[in-house]
């Protein structure tokens, strides 16, 4: 089939704007698009006076902007998918994704669960999950925007049968395309199509003062675009420019979504542990001890030899490669002998793939690793029912073992408990695993992330700026990067490195004013992660 993501910008004029999407849509269509994905807020700029003011602006089911839509899609024969706020008749003002199909049809709607910002003063959260909806070409699933920066989701839409994940975004963030956009097909091996907003997202009338009181140059606040098309390997197939309208156009096969294999065979679904992630489904708390070190050098060193550079260095955290000989514990205690530091990596003992921690005294934390893995079949019979953490004079550390890395749920699970560091002895299998889903483990829960790989196979570091969101004053140019980490890279070959991460940085998880990436997450919706 052939899909369109289209980008344009969105004023306070209700009228230009259903001309502007008509308009996209027309030019999908001449394309020869069967499905086309509009931009988030498509009925009104996301800028209100007040709650009252938002609910006048919103469309009603049926409603003229609508009704418009609905027979656009009929008449050119396309499935429109469209965001906007739409007023219920139960009082709440709500941010909706609806797909038409063909006919002119309503196939199934979507409220938005996880709300960003001033969203929170004039729109009301989804209170249950959006359908899967089964289309003459695969099946579909719906969700905008600030959805998309945290797994849940897309997660569960991707369990419940979706092959095809429809993101319509209101986004300045360039990480979206960067990293939260193509993250979420690579992690659950599905095609998204995303389509982002250009121009202001703001006022225009009102843009140099609202720029000048954030420090942000007004250039900054202007949708993001970059609306982008991705196959289930994570790969961009198709992208559009930084500015300016687009039609993003791309020919996709959603029956590739339906293969979850790893390169060893592993079903990434099949072998995920629901009952281990119910901590994602209770109500968010306040685990974290109280003190965590501004500054950690930390250091990934390929074996024992380069253990005393790094400690030489002033490394106080050695992450090591996974699947280390079991003698590595006694090597590893009696070159940590006189320092505070501990090192990490993993041994296969007693039937199970363990995460060690070590230090002076010996061993003082383990971890199993919680999946089965094809690659393991015959030494592995044992794994781990829950995650670890281990307080050290620095922070909180987690250890995430082997493949375990490649599930979102279980770094959801290291913030849940307080993390402020995770390790990660693992050997990559796939070319997303770092160059998407670890950067984006660190910013969607604000977690820095030490990982380890088998020297010939690049590592990285990936620590948390201090310059996050626009409510915190930067210490930088401002970049538009909102939540992606600081990547520190480790050559393939190079036997010892080190970085310096920022444990107290994982305290500060708001990313914007009323929206907190771990306590916002949509917790009482999550039974497709957790059962």
């Amino acid at each position: 089939m052939r899909v369109a993501a289209v980008q344009f910008a969105v004023g306070q004029d209700v009228s230009a704007n259903l001309a502007s999407c008509l308009r996209m849509i027309d030019q999908a269509a001449a394309e020869r698009a069967n499905l086309v994905v509009l931009p988030e807020f498509c009925n009104h700029l996301s800028w209100y006076d007040d709650r009252d003011h938002a609910r006048r602006m919103a469309c009603r089911l049926g409603d003229p902007f609508l009704t418009a839509i609905a027979e656009r899609a009929a008449l050119l024969k396309v499935h429109v998918k469209i965001n906007v706020t739409l007023a219920r008749d139960d009082g709440r003002t709500t941010g909706t994704n609806l797909l038409f199909g063909p006919d002119g049809t309503l196939l199934g709607q979507s409220d938005k669960q996880t709300l960003m910002g001033s969203e929170n003063d004039h729109l009301h959260r989804g209170s249950e999950n959006g359908p899967v909806m089964a289309t003459g070409f695969g099946t579909v699933g719906m969700y905008a925007c600030m959805e998309g920066v945290a797994p849940e989701v897309a997660r569960g839409l991707a369990l419940r049968g979706a092959e095809v994940l429809l993101n319509s975004l209101n986004s300045f963030a360039t990480d979206e395309a960067s990293l939260h956009i193509p993250v979420r097909a690579a992690e659950n091996r599905v095609w998204v199509v995303a389509a982002n907003k250009v121009g202001p997202l703001l006022p225009a009338d009102k843009l140099d003062v609202i720029s000048a009181g954030l420090k942000v140059p007004p250039e900054w606040l202007h949708g993001a675009g970059e609306s982008q098309i991705v196959a289930p390997d994570g790969t961009v197939v198709a992208k559009g420019p930084r500015t300016g309208e687009a039609v993003v156009i791309a020919d996709i096969d959603p029956l590739l979504a339906r293969d979850k294999r790893r390169p060893d065979g592993t079903d990434r679904f099949a072998a995920r542990r629901g009952p281990v992630y119910a901590p994602i489904g209770r109500p968010p708390q306040d685990p974290r001890p109280p003190l965590a070190a501004e500054s950690l050098r930390t250091a990934v060193a390929r074996g024992c030899a380069g253990v005393p550079e790094a400690l030489a260095a002033g490394a106080r955290l050695l992450v090591l490669p996974e699947l280390q000989d079991p003698s590595v514990v006694p090597t590893l205690r009696e070159a940590l002998a006189g320092t505070d530091a501990v090192a990490v990596t993993s041994i296969l003992t007693d039937g199970a793939h363990t995460g060690v921690v070590v230090s002076a005294a010996g061993v003082i934390g383990r971890q199993l690793q919680l999946h089965p893995v094809a690659r393991l079949d015959g030494r592995v019979d044992r794994h781990g029912d829950g995650l670890e953490t281990f307080d050290l004079p620095w922070g909180r550390l987690a250890v995430v073992v082997g493949d375990d890395a490649i599930y979102p749920e279980v770094f959801r699970l290291a913030a849940i408990a307080g993390a402020d560091v995770v390790a990660v002895p693992f050997s990559p299998a796939e070319d997303w695993e770092l160059a998407l889903g670890l950067p984006e483990r660190a910013a969607e829960n604000r977690l820095n992330i030490v990982a380890a790989t088998p020297l010939g196979t690049p590592a990285a570091f990936y620590a948390l700026s201090p310059d996050f969101t626009l409510w915190t004053a930067w210490e930088g140019p401002f970049t538009g990067r909102i939540s992606h980490p600081l990547v520190t890279e480790v050559p393939a070959g190079t036997t010892v490195a080190t970085a310096v991460l920022a444990p107290a940085q994982s305290r500060n998880k708001l990313v914007s004013r009323g929206t907190n990436l771990l306590d916002g997450r949509p917790w009482q919706l999550v039974d497709a992660l957790t059962r």
